[in-house]
């Protein structure tokens, strides 16, 4: 089979699935609420981190704002749904997101560069004081994102 039947033949497998779970009774019961693991919490929160820094550096302020909100909200919904991450943790990051969504708002690039640094060592802080020290975020230096530009684009 050539390369476009395989993709075909994979679409068509999986555009059944969910119906299929759905029949098989597999997967969450109706009175449960889904809880995302806090693995898939704290990787979303690193792409964002990462998003926001190349939106912050290429100075598209209306994008950095909103992966700042987003990384904002992974946060609290890892604090509120884990409840061994300290409080403390939680609270000590308002400062340094603050800070980045002054800078934002400022269009301070400089500001903005400083106050990210800030915001990954809380990070880091955090990890360390969770006993999970072994993971180690930094200011990205190339970006993943082949599928995103980050300039902004014909904004008047």
């Amino acid at each position: 089979m050539n390369l476009r039947g395989c993709i075909i033949a994979l679409l068509m497998v999986y555009s059944f699935m969910p119906r299929a779970i759905a029949q098989s009774g597999v997967g969450v019961a109706a009175n449960e609420q889904y809880v995302p693991r806090l693995g898939d919490i704290m990787s979303m929160a690193q792409l964002q981190h990462m998003k926001l820094w190349f939106a912050g550096k290429s100075l598209n302020w209306d994008l950095a704002a909103y992966e700042l909100r987003q990384l904002k909200a992974s946060l609290v919904e890892a604090a509120s749904l884990y409840r061994g991450i300290p409080v403390t943790n939680v609270t000590t990051m308002a400062t340094p997101v603050q800070s980045i969504a002054d800078a934002i708002e400022a269009k301070d690039s400089r500001k903005f560069a400083k106050k990210f640094g800030e915001l990954t060592d809380g990070c880091n802080a955090c990890h360390q004081s969770i006993g999970s020290g072994f993971i180690v975020m930094r200011v990205p230096i190339a970006s993943p994102f082949s599928n995103q530009l980050f300039p902004p684009q014909g904004k008047q």
